[in-house]
């Protein structure tokens, strides 16, 4: 009995020591394709039902891609701030292999900036040349 009790052991110490070997994380590098080109987009210029669902939405962090002929328009919105001053940065928008990539940065009011008191919904919306892949935010 005892020596079943030891083959048991040795053998559960193995199959855990090649469990936690076949869980080595695999590292994929993202291989960058090239940048794309692409236009910020003022409320005046949206597409009316691109619109509409950021209105529906604006309340709470989102982020959305909507497409219509020839465009692919990326949003990237920040949910309610309890004042004006903000912005925000495209940091990166570029082409992979599987998949377009988009970094934004939500930037705040410095403390001597004069901003609108009362409550904005930063967002961005960027147009770029329809493609047909994946968006992956970061």
């Amino acid at each position: 009995m005892k020596r079943l009790k030891t083959i048991i052991t040795l053998l559960f110490i193995i199959i855990t020591a090649f469990g936690l070997l076949g869980c080595k994380k695999e590292e994929s590098e993202i291989k960058k394709i090239k940048d794309l080109d692409f236009t910020v987009v003022e409320d005046a210029d949206l597409p009316g039902e691109l619109k509409e669902i950021i209105d529906e939405k604006k309340e709470k962090p989102f982020r959305l891609h909507y497409s219509n002929n020839d465009s692919l328009y990326i949003v990237v919105g920040y949910g309610k701030q309890n004042s004006g001053g903000y912005s925000i940065a495209v940091e990166e928008l570029f082409l992979a292999d599987n998949a377009i990539y988009f970094d934004t940065n939500l930037i705040g009011p410095s403390q001597d900036d004069l901003v609108t008191q009362g409550v904005t919904y930063p967002y961005i919306v960027v147009k770029l040349e329809y493609i047909d892949k994946k968006i992956v935010f970061e």
